[in-house]
């Protein structure tokens, strides 16, 4: 007699079981550019100022019922312990009153920054800033993020959406800016700088979505033979992840570019792709690594290969699963699905820990491969963030080590976490209680540290109010780089708020180095 299990239920009970699910297998989506042009140095474009508004933005919607252990987290401390960082620079950076022009405020500010050959870029929702990475001082803006397409004609041109993501492409030297249309036909928009200037030329692209439907929570990558972006696929429901690759090497000389793209089943939540930190490729012809949370006790493990010449040959492999310690989301948003455990009275924050927290950073030490990742957790009566380090993941990728940073009294959430040169571990978060504004903070280790171990917090804002009647929007997410000159120096960037208000955030950008890290 033939099954009649669904799809959705075939894979549960195989994780139930530890066995890896297999999933059908997706025939890779080709879709060429719609356009891509050169633009003119970014230094010279004036968009025309917007009436401003305070709104909230599109909400990261969630893409199924939250996860829950049935134990309490076994792998939750409390960080302790001098952490020897040294710091550089600790300015403010945008702020909701410097995104009116570009129809602001929104809330959340999606806080989002990387740092270059000589410039840091940050981008918020609608509003993007380059600042010296030096002094901190203004080099551009702030500006409306939809100036990298002006001129370039019709949506990529005239929306101006958020979701964004600005990245450095340290191999190339080269910066890369991500923003999708939400509005029908929907496409993403990237930008290729032609030089390290932030504020030079670019060469411009439009890509239609394959599947015609809302690309939710958009990511992106930088590997060596492709940018790969994930995306959350509605219409309107819930469809489940996809995963893009953009075609690198025609687009840094700005030729005509194609995408390869894999839509997964609804039990693929959300993925985020491995984005490649360090001066060490990966081995030769290695898939981009993507990851995921499969149930409370796995992750899934994908392997991206494309093959622009023959895309039929490009392939989506896996899940593999790997076993990390049990954990529940702390759930805080509206869901139509009770949330367990429930946040405490006064301390509803929007976690969005249905999903790893951007970026899943990779590194190539030699001897070793190391991905890092992060999520927010219940990770005792408050929020935690969950951490991991997965290496070998070019052949049989295993948990090297994991923890939950908690505190007894104050929520951890919205983290962003990279490892530098030397091994060492920063992640980067929001914190708060009933006694602390939300503020910003990081915990770090180094190798010879136990393993799972965390040593801090430091704190880079103290935040002197709160955000008020906000739908319970926060973040969507936070960024940590590296810097490609020393591979040492690290850059955080993160909101905090300095007086109550509804839409009155501000963000901070602040770098570091670990002491061991030469």
């Amino acid at each position: 007699m033939k099954s009649s299990l669904s799809a959705s239920f075939q894979v549960l009970c195989l994780i139930a079981l530890g066995v890896a699910p297999t999933l059908a297998p997706a025939n890779p989506i080709v879709t060429r550019e719609l356009k891509h042009d050169l633009s003119g140095p970014l230094r010279d474009v004036l968009m025309p100022a917007k009436s401003g508004g305070a709104q909230q933005a599109p909400e990261a919607q969630p893409t199924r019922a939250p996860l829950s252990a049935s134990q309490a987290d076994p792998v939750a401390s409390t960080a302790s312990g001098a952490l020897a960082v040294g710091m550089g620079l600790n300015f403010d950076g945008i702020s909701a009153t410097d995104t009116v022009a570009s129809g602001g405020p929104f809330v959340p500010p999606d806080t989002n920054g990387a740092v270059g050959a000589t410039q840091f870029v940050q981008w918020v929702n609608v509003t993007f800033a380059v600042y010296d990475k030096t002094t901190g001082a203004t080099v551009l803006g702030p500006t409306p993020g939809n100036s990298f397409w002006k001129g370039f004609g019709g949506p990529c041109e005239t929306r101006n959406d958020g979701d964004i993501i600005i990245q450095y492409d340290k191999a190339a030297g080269r910066w890369i800016a991500a923003q999708p249309v939400f509005v029908a036909p929907f496409m993403y928009c990237l930008a290729v700088s032609t030089t390290s200037d932030a504020t030079g030329s670019y060469h411009r692209y439009a890509f239609a979505l394959p599947a015609g439907d809302f690309p939710d929570y958009p990511k992106l990558g930088v590997w060596p033979d492709a940018y790969y972006a994930t995306f959350n696929i509605f219409s309107p429901k819930f469809a489940g992840a996809m995963a893009c690759a953009y075609d690198r090497a025609n687009m840094l000389v700005g030729k005509a570019a194609s995408a390869v793209c894999f839509q997964q089943a609804t039990t693929v939540s959300s993925l985020l792709p491995s984005d490649l930190d360090g001066k060490t490729a990966p081995p030769a012809g290695a898939p981009n690594f993507m990851l995921g949370l499969a149930d409370a006790t796995h992750l899934f493990f994908f392997r991206f290969h494309v093959d622009f010449a023959t895309p039929a040959n490009s392939t989506f492999a896996g899940p593999d699963l790997i076993l990390v310690a049990p954990f529940s989301e702390i759930c805080n948003r509206s869901t139509t699905v009770a949330c367990i455990p429930e946040p405490p009275p006064g301390q509803k924050v929007d976690a969005i820990s249905d999903r790893l927290m951007y970026r899943l950073a990779y590194r190539n030490f030699g001897d070793h491969e190391s991905l890092v990742a992060n999520h927010t957790v219940a990770g005792g009566p408050l929020a935690g963030v969950r951490w991991y380090e997965i290496r070998n993941p070019s052949t049989a990728p295993f948990l090297f080590q994991q923890g939950t940073v908690i505190a007894p009294d104050v929520n951890f959430w919205m983290g962003s976490i990279v490892m530098d040169k030397a091994g060492d571990v920063a992640l980067g978060f929001s914190a708060s209680s009933d006694g602390l504004d939300p503020s910003v903070e990081i915990v770090g280790r180094v190798p010879a540290d136990p393993a799972g171990d965390m040593k801090g917090p430091v704190t880079f804002a103290v935040g002197t109010g709160v955000q008020q009647a906000s739908f319970h929007r926060w973040g969507d997410y936070s960024s940590m780089s590296v810097d490609p000159k020393d591979d040492c120096t690290l850059w955080y960037t993160q909101e905090y708020y300095v007086s109550s208000g509804k839409f009155n955030w501000s963000t901070r950008i602040t770098s570091f180095k670990f002491s061991s890290c030469k």
